[in-house]
């Protein structure tokens, strides 16, 4: 598959993500040349300790985005949205939507719509106890394609791990260390019409605390 690379973030420093968009309220720090997240809010607040983290560049729809990621804290979750709009062509940051603060329900039933895809799902019990990276498509929470997490607790993560999205007209594949967990064919009409191009976001829900290093996108 021919691709070309036309974003590339080693989101080693404040310097790299000058201009990205905080929904929600969170500390981003570089101890180790590596983006780290963690809320500053009490988990016992639910969603409202929740966020997102935009980065502000549009993309085209038929894209590969690949980052390193490494969790340094439990329980919690990690999630990336991808192809993320406005409703009706609005730009997402346009001040006549919605105003969004990280709680989830306003990215899945508010004015935008989305890919998810939560590869870190270490929260409740069931998903503490049991694995999978789930996608999501939106407006919505169709529950579109789900696979295994191979990645361990953090107690026995010694390193980061290479995650991977691909979006090719109307597929979907996802994979961590090269092996592919799922893969999503979009009819265009069970779920909603088919998403095309839009913005990436980090998503972290408290207290995860979490590393990400290495973004980079080409098109497709």
């Amino acid at each position: 598959m021919e691709q070309q690379l036309i974003y590339d973030n080693p989101l080693s420093c404040a310097e790299d993500v000058a201009g990205f968009v905080m929904e929600g309220t969170v500390n981003v720090s570089f101890p180790d040349g590596k983006m780290r997240l963690e809320s500053v809010l009490d988990p016992a607040l639910g969603q409202k300790a929740n966020y997102v983290f935009w980065c502000p560049v549009e993309f085209p729809s038929d894209v590969r985005i690949e980052w390193d990621f490494q969790p340094l804290q439990e329980p919690g979750l990690a999630m990336l949205f991808f192809a993320a709009a406005g409703k009706d062509g609005t730009d997402m940051f346009s001040p006549s939507l919605e105003k969004r603060t990280g709680e989830y329900q306003q990215y899945h039933h508010g004015d935008i719509h989305a890919f998810h895809v939560s590869y870190f799902r270490r929260m409740w019990e069931e998903e503490r106890s049991f694995h999978t990276c789930n996608l999501r498509k939106s407006y919505g929470f169709h529950l579109v394609a789900q696979g295994a997490d191979p990645m361990p607790d953090t107690d026995e993560i010694k390193g980061p791990y290479h995650l991977c999205v691909c979006k090719k007209a109307e597929v979907v594949t996802f994979s961590i260390n090269g092996l592919e967990l799922f893969s999503f064919k979009d009819d265009g009409s069970t779920f909603g019409p088919l998403l095309k191009g839009g913005r990436i976001g980090f998503r972290q829900m408290a207290p995860l605390v979490g590393e990400y290093s290495n973004l980079k996108v080409y098109a497709l």
